[in-house]
């Protein structure tokens, strides 16, 4: 898979301030890659900053209102032609040099899903202690139900080979996007590795979005996509 071709998502709502810096810095990556943004109904500017931007080499979806990122992953996925699939949040909290360590296991035939984890020693801008203790026991409560080991299944940073998504379609519209796909590829028994990576979180000054209100949702998606579905 050396010669791969890389299909690098970016769901983007109100990121106007950041877009710019996430699409130059995606774009500097050494990887054969198509870009495609997916703007979720943004109303800062961000729209606008895509219509004017006239990249010939980046493909722009727009949804006409806000549906969530699971549903942007799920625009985008349907115009990738990539032999590998990355979710790129547009926030600049996961930074795209990250992407070689993210894609050596299945550049190396090892892993057919790599998740890259905030809590594996990689450097991380200190914030939110609680935020931490919801992720752990998410995370924990979808370990038991998949009988994985995972260390961060909410993390924005995964990577999978395309084919994987032949046989498995995402339902959730917003954040349970996370806990659906990890359901999902569990079930399937898809090789699956995790990474350590950098993270540079926000603080909601800063314009971060999710909230504990997200992390209930989290825990019921979990709960149903592993014990009520099929």
């Amino acid at each position: 898979m050396q010669s791969m071709l890389v299909s690098i998502i970016i769901p983007a709502f109100n990121e106007v301030a950041f877009l710019p810096e996430v699409i130059r810095r995606v774009e500097e990556t050494p990887y054969d890659k198509e870009i495609i943004i997916v703007d979720d109904g943004s109303t800062d500017g961000t729209r606008e900053y895509l219509n004017d931007m006239n990249a010939k080499d980046i493909k722009i979806i727009l949804h006409k209102e806000n549906m969530g990122k699971g549903a942007a992953f799920r625009s985008g996925l349907a115009v990738a032609t990539g032999d590998v699939v990355i979710v790129q949040d547009a926030d600049l909290e996961y930074d795209p040099k990250d992407y070689q360590v993210l894609l050596e296991p299945i550049i190396g035939g090892k892993a057919d899903v790599v998740y890259g984890s905030r809590f594996l020693g990689g450097p991380h801008r200190v914030l939110f202690f609680w935020h931490s203790v919801g992720n752990s026991l998410i995370t924990l409560l979808s370990n038991m139900l998949t009988d994985l080991n995972l260390t961060d299944m909410e993390t924005g940073y995964k990577a999978f080979r395309r084919d994987v998504f032949r046989d498995i379609r995402i339902e959730s519209n917003r954040f349970g996007f996370e806990p659906e796909i990890t359901s999902k590829v569990a079930k399937k028994d898809f090789r699956i590795y995790e990474v350590p990576i950098s993270y540079s979180g926000r603080s909601y000054q800063e314009g971060k979005k999710i909230t504990w209100k997200d992390g209930i949702k989290a825990i019921f998606t979990v709960l149903r996509y592993n014990l009520f579905r099929r």
